[in-house]
């Protein structure tokens, strides 16, 4: 684990000193000045349904609810891929909930026309999939694949996260199997999920450095107020609680750009949605390198709630193309060309 014991981390995690904390996010922003640099890569996020098979306890989209649901035509995403062209963006993400009605060709086939008609990367996050379709986008031009494991913890990780059907879930072999098959991975975890402790957290952090991932999503535990985790009254089981703060949000960040000093990390909307004042400001200075803009269309961008009060979906993309740009420069940072690729030998 370069730059960081698990002990090292664990205690970092725990430290309620301001003054010393400032110096761990001190140490985050050398690290990331040094590897990554000051470039500040735009990725447009188009969030394609909100569709979704799981029942996870916590998000807005699980299928038990019973919400307005759509799919984008394949017009209205290649709209928002030139729209992402045109912006100076370098990367569309194509996001949706684990939505087995987008049939696996029909992606393909997007996929293609992107990477034919535009110079974008594109990276996938639609969910546990198949290998022959994981092998299918990749072929047809998918650059990346983003697939959080939310936590490490198997036990954790099933009390929030019913099955489906009768087979666990192995979202780190999916990981690895992506990998092997050429594509940059990226993963990530909530903080503060109820009954998460330190010591998982510190081996969520840890894991992020043997996974070597491209790039890595952090954000705070949000629950839809509509879902079992979302009931004020749900218990903690958790002795050792890790909040759900901006605060360990960006301790985790900090840690993670020492860990991972190559990776491409996020100011994430989660961060941005408890601190809409500077929360993603705070994110960059802690060792992010990424925003995340919203380029999903006005009549979607309210239906695709995973959690109430999301930050920046009552603004269109050319807003919030502005905004952000302000904010990176408000820091001395600039906004980077091309696809923002990780400098190290795989991305």
């Amino acid at each position: 684990m370069p730059g960081l014991t698990h002990p090292e981390i664990l205690q970092w995690l725990r430290q309620p000193d301001s003054a010393a904390l400032e110096q761990l996010f001190a140490r985050a922003d050398a690290t990331r000045r040094t590897h990554v640099g000051d470039a500040v890569h735009l990725r447009g996020l188009i969030e394609i349904s909100n569709h979704c098979v799981r029942q996870c306890l916590y998000c807005g989209l699980r299928a038990a609810r019973a919400i307005p649901r759509y799919r984008m035509s394949r017009e209205e995403i290649l709209q928002c891929a030139r729209q992402a062209v045109l912006l100076g963006f370098g990367t569309v993400v194509l996001q949706a909930g684990e939505d087995f009605g987008l049939a696996p060709e029909w992606i393909a086939e997007v996929v293609r026309v992107i990477k034919s008609e535009t110079p974008l990367a594109v990276t996938l996050s639609l969910g546990e999939r198949l290998p022959d379709e994981l092998r299918l986008w990749r072929q047809a031009g998918a650059d990346r694949y983003l697939l959080r494991f939310e936590t490490s913890d198997p036990e954790l990780y099933a009390r929030i996260h019913p099955l489906r059907g009768a087979t666990p879930s192995d979202r780190i072999g999916q990981l690895r199997f992506m990998r092997q098959i050429g594509y940059e991975v990226g993963s990530g975890v909530m903080v503060g999920i109820p009954g998460q402790t330190c010591e998982m957290l510190a081996c969520d952090i840890g894991l992020f450095g043997q996974l070597d991932l491209d790039m890595v999503g952090i954000g705070p535990f949000l629950a839809h107020p509509q879902t079992p985790l979302g009931d004020p009254a749900t218990p903690s089981a958790a002795e050792d609680q890790v909040p759900s703060t901006e605060l360990m949000v960006l301790k985790t960040v900090a840690l993670t750009r020492i860990v991972c000093p190559q990776a491409n990390l996020p100011a994430t909307t989660a961060l941005a949605t408890i601190n809409t004042t500077d929360g993603r400001e705070h994110g960059l200075e802690s060792g992010g390198n990424v925003f995340m803009p919203i380029l999903t269309p006005a009549p979607y961008r309210q239906m695709y709630e995973i959690y109430p009060g999301k930050a920046c979906v009552d603004e269109n993309a050319t807003q919030c193309n502005h905004c952000l740009r302000m904010r990176i420069g408000r820091l001395g940072r600039f906004v980077g060309s091309g696809p923002g690729s990780r400098i190290s030998s795989s991305l």
